[in-house]
C-alpha cells in the first residue's frame, strides 16, 4: 500500500484501493521539473513527501511564484490541464527530494462522481490554491503600492517644502487610484516602522524618511 500519512484519514477505503491501484510513484530531486510551460499534463500529482513550488511566467519572460504544495496537497491547475486536456500555464519544481503520486487523467472525473472524499479533496485544493494566489496578487500588489505611497509623499515633501503633509487618506487614494483602506493600511505600516507619525488628515515625515 501506498505509504503517505494523512491519506486514511482523507479518503475512504475503497479509493485508498483505486489509488493504490492506479497510481504511480514518482521520485523528484532538487530542481527538477514536474510540469512545465506549454506541456500537456497527463497526470495530477498529490505530494507524498517533499515540497514543490509553482511558478507562473509573464510575456516579458519574469517568473512568479504562485504558491508552494507539501504533504497531501495537489496543484489544481493540473486538475484542471488534465480534465480539458489542455497545455501547463505553469512550471512545478522539485524545492528538494519530492515524493509524489501521479494520478491519470483519466480517473479524476471518475473519481468525481464515485467518491465524496475525492470531490472534497478537488474543491478543498481549489479553494486552498485560490485563495494563495489572491495572497500571492495582495502581496505585489501592495509591495509596487508601497513604492509609489513613498515617492508620493517624498513629492509631497518637496514641493511642500515642509515634512507635514496635510492630506486626507481619501485624497491619497484618489491621486493612487487605490483605495482609502489600501491606504491607510500602508500608512499605519509606515507609521509601525517609525518613518512617519499619523495625524487626521496630516502626515508627518520624519528625518529618516
Amino acid at each position: 500500500m501506498i505509504n503517505a500519512p494523512g491519506f486514511a484519514s482523507t479518503f475512504e477505503p475503497a479509493l485508498l484501493d483505486e489509488i493504490h491501484e492506479y497510481g504511480e510513484i514518482r521520485y523528484f530531486g532538487e530542481g527538477d521539473i514536474i510540469m512545465d510551460y506549454g506541456k500537456y499534463i497527463r497526470m495530477m500529482p498529490i505530494i507524498v513527501k517533499g515540497t514543490i513550488k509553482v511558478l507562473r511566467m509573464d510575456e516579458s519572460g519574469k517568473e512568479i511564484l504562485l504558491y508552494y504544495l507539501s504533504s497531501n496537497e495537489s496543484c489544481s491547475m493540473a486538475y484542471s490541464c488534465c480534465v480539458q486536456a489542455k497545455r501547463s500555464e505553469v512550471k512545478a519544481i522539485a524545492e528538494g527530494d519530492v515524493e509524489l503520486i501521479a494520478i491519470p487523467h483519466s480517473k479524476l472525473d471518475e473519481w468525481l462522481c464515485k467518491y465524496p472524499s475525492w470531490k472534497n479533496y478537488i474543491m478543498r485544493s481549489f479553494s486552498e490554491r485560490f485563495l494563495e494566489l489572491l495572497k500571492s496578487i495582495e502581496s505585489i500588489a501592495f509591495h509596487k503600492l508601497d513604492e509609489r505611497l513613498i515617492s508620493y509623499l517624498k513629492e509631497k515633501k518637496r514641493l511642500s517644502g515642509s515634512s507635514i503633509i496635510r492630506v486626507s487618506h481619501y485624497a491619497i487614494a484618489d491621486d493612487m487610484a487605490t483605495s482609502r483602506v489600501v491606504i491607510s493600511r500602508l500608512l499605519k505600516q509606515l507609521e509601525n516602522d517609525g518613518r512617519i507619525l499619523l495625524y487626521r488628515n496630516e502626515i508627518k515625515l520624519l528625518k529618516d524618511f
